[in-house]
């Protein structure tokens, strides 16, 4: 198998394990929680539940997430990165 069929695009698990070390104490606790985790080159998502039981989510765009995003929108610069390309 080459490199480009080992490449890997996107992360993604149904709960996730968090290490954490206390600064006072030093000792490490390690919990794993029921969050929905996905990832790739633009964003990292986090979901679950709130304490009520309704969908939250946390999200982390990267600056080539945000880039795009804003091109996306209307806000981008007016380059064509197609090259001329024509549907």
């Amino acid at each position: 198998m080459d490199k480009e069929q080992n490449a890997l695009y996107e992360i993604t698990a149904d709960q996730v394990t968090i290490e954490v070390t206390d600064q006072k104490t030093g000792q490490t606790v390690s919990r794993t929680l029921p969050i929905a985790y996905r990832e790739n080159a633009h964003f990292l998502r986090l979901s679950g539940e709130d304490m009520a039981g309704k969908r939250s989510e946390i999200v982390f765009i990267s600056k080539s997430g945000l880039d795009k995003l804003i091109d996306m929108t209307g806000g981008g610069t007016d380059i064509d990165t197609c090259e001329n390309h024509v549907n």
